[in-house]
């Protein structure tokens, strides 16, 4: 097999303390530096409870690789949704609705699956799938 599994996520923001912030109180998150020569202040990398950075949040200004324009709250080109497979989907519900937040709950119980779907700081949809145990 080529593909092991889904490395992460880069979001590019003009907003990046406040898309931390936001990836951290509700998804429980842990936002560490990345790795040098990268600033703390053009670089926050979300871990999930494993160890694994699942989302590389950039500055605007961050020093890229490889460049390409990017446009702040616009649509993320062919790019509709990123999924993440979470828990606690009352507790996540609720920290949206503490929050005043849009979203859409869905239910696939032919697949055991509850669903919310909202976006982030930067009008990136992200789709928070719950699977029931067993």
């Amino acid at each position: 097999m080529i593909v092991e599994r889904l490395d992460h996520v880069n979001i590019i923001t003009d907003r990046l303390a406040e898309t931390a912030r936001f990836y951290a109180e509700l998804l429980d998150l842990e936002e560490r530096d990345g790795p040098p020569p990268l600033k703390p202040e053009q670089v926050r990398w979300m871990f999930d409870a494993n160890g694994i950075a699942v989302l590389h949040l950039n500055s605007v200004d961050c020093p890229r690789a490889y460049d390409r324009e990017v446009v702040q709250g616009g649509a993320t080109g062919a790019i509709h949704h990123v999924a993440l497979r979470c828990g606690e989907f009352d507790t996540v519900k609720g920290r949206l609705d503490q929050r005043g937040a849009d979203y859409t709950a869905n239910e696939v119980p032919a697949a055991g699956l509850k669903q919310i779907f909202t976006a982030d700081p930067n009008n990136v949809l992200l789709e928070l799938n719950f699977f029931e145990a067993g």
